[in-house]
């Protein structure tokens, strides 16, 4: 799914939605404990309530690792149910040296057929080079987490007076285009997303930390927005868990759905029809 294919299925379905699977078995309702396979069937579920709002679905593969050779299996068949026009993100934070960095690349591009995937910047230009390299996929890359060791090392000023995230931003653009490169950007961080709009103004942001975090939407989408939309806006925990009953389908349903409907509200009022 290259850019503009992105930006049509936004319009299309007025969403800029990304639910995470962050599939956890302890969460997750009780009976479900008794199928087969507990993970997959409760994310089928919720992709069936909720794929016609959502733009992307992003498995934390933590969730899946966690689980042994039942939990890869389950991730398997979890993209496999996933709709063709719905826009798939690994959120693995891979980033390692080169030949090391091309067999992860091969493993969820290749062999999973993940359209994207989250890296971590940390050891530089040839720890990512390798995922730019598999035509029509994407790298994520993280910039301004919203986590609170962000802080740690993202902040610290650089010789010329940049933050390292500022670096990190700038210094990548080199590496790859808007059309293959997009950045992990915290909704904690609304304060900041509108200078870092104007160091990537052509790039996709992904934005965790909307819903249970706490992170605020239309600040967010006010800051954050250029011409395509240029962003995915994640929410997992408040989409999964809306109940942990039987009508747990109804509920993130309708959760899904309200985030849909507001950002239909905030791409009219920002993007115009």
């Amino acid at each position: 799914m290259n850019r503009q294919q992105l930006f049509e299925q936004i319009r299309k379905k007025s969403s800029y939605l990304c639910v995470g699977l962050d599939t956890d078995l302890k969460k997750i309702p009780r009976h479900l404990l008794a199928e087969k396979d507990p993970v997959f069937e409760f994310n089928r579920q919720i992709i069936d309530a909720t794929h016609d709002f959502a733009v992307a679905y992003k498995p934390n593969i933590a969730f899946y690792e966690a689980l042994g050779p039942k939990g890869w299996e389950s991730l398997q068949k979890t993209l496999e149910y996933i709709p063709a026009d719905v826009f798939t993100i690994a959120d693995a934070k891979r980033g390692d040296i080169g030949n090391t960095s091309s067999l992860y690349a091969q493993a969820f591009f290749s062999q999973m057929r993940f359209d994207s995937i989250t890296v971590a910047p940390y050891m530089g230009e040839d720890s990512v080079k390798p995922f730019l390299e598999f035509a029509g996929k994407w790298v994520i890359l993280l910039a301004h987490t919203s986590n609170a060791g962000a802080s740690d090392f993202q902040l610290i000023e650089s010789a010329n007076g940049r933050k390292l995230y500022e670096e990190v931003l700038l210094r990548s653009q080199q590496w790859g285009s808007p059309d293959q490169l997009m950045y992990v950007v915290g909704a904690t961080q609304a304060d900041k997303i509108q200078g870092i709009r104007a160091l990537a103004p052509d790039h996709f942001f992904l934005v965790p930390g909307i819903g249970a975090q706490g992170g605020d939407l239309e600040a967010t989408s006010r800051y954050g927005m250029n011409k395509q939309c240029g962003l995915l806006v994640n929410s997992s925990r408040a989409i999964l868990y809306a109940s942990g009953d039987k009508d747990f389908t109804t509920r993130a349903r309708a959760e899904a759905q309200q985030v849909q409907q507001a950002m239909h509200h905030l791409l009219d009022s920002i993007l115009g029809k």
